[in-house]
């Protein structure tokens, strides 16, 4: 797990996450049946024209600086940044995103949460990037607290790291708002009896939520 990882979720995350390429929400605890996994889900994306976007730059520019088409950082709630799409009617997409990093302090997976159109089993989604050197076969598990951990497959890989899509009800919604923490647990392909735990801080989740939660309801009306 050497390779540092640059800021790719926002881009990588919203292409794919708000585009029309549906991402599998398919989340499930250890004690659940697989089968009442949430649904897939997906938002429409103004930007889906431009691509997928894989190296979006560290010192993103302000709404006003930025072009339309491009990323830039809206606000920052503590450990989470909100990083939205500019469009041409302001209606922009956003997520929440935060670089995860292990206890050496080395940029270790990104995680970048999106809101989910009404309706489904799952509210809230994310999209989590990790190491080549995963055990895909191991699957992500993210814990809240000291809760059961949730289970997702990866989808697959690129040049840049693995992604898992996931995705969380209102009651898995309602934990990371109250959480302190939550972890990321992978196995490493060259050590498959071991873990790594990479936590997240859920400290600022919950003003950053409503933020990305209140960009979403402006571009439904």
């Amino acid at each position: 797990m050497t390779r540092t990882l640059t800021r790719l979720a926002l881009g990588l995350g919203l292409s794919l996450a708000l585009s029309g390429i549906s991402p599998m929400v398919m989340a499930q605890t250890t004690t659940t049946d697989p089968a009442a996994a949430p649904a897939t889900a997906a938002a429409a994306d103004p930007a889906a024209a431009a691509g997928v976007s894989l190296g979006v730059p560290d010192g993103l520019p302000t709404q006003e600086q930025a072009a339309v088409g491009g990323v830039y950082l809206a606000a920052k709630f503590d450990a989470w940044e909100q990083r939205c799409v500019k469009t041409a009617d302001g209606a922009d997409p956003c997520q929440l995103y935060q670089l995860l990093k292990d206890a050496s302090g080395n940029p270790t997976a990104e995680v970048s949460f999106f809101t989910l159109p009404d309706g489904g089993k799952a509210v809230l989604g994310a999209t989590v990037l990790v190491p080549l050197e995963t055990m895909l076969t191991a699957n992500l598990r993210i814990a809240v607290d000291q809760g059961v951990p949730l289970i997702y497959p990866y989808s697959y890989c690129t040049v840049s790291g693995c992604l898992a899509k996931t995705g969380f009800t209102a009651d898995d919604l309602a934990s990371l708002k109250k959480g302190t923490a939550a972890n990321v647990i992978i196995v490493p392909a060259a050590a498959p009896d071991k873990t790594v735990v990479v936590a997240i801080s859920l400290k600022g989740f919950s003003a950053g939520y409503q933020a990305i939660k209140d960009a979403a309801d402006k571009i439904k009306k």
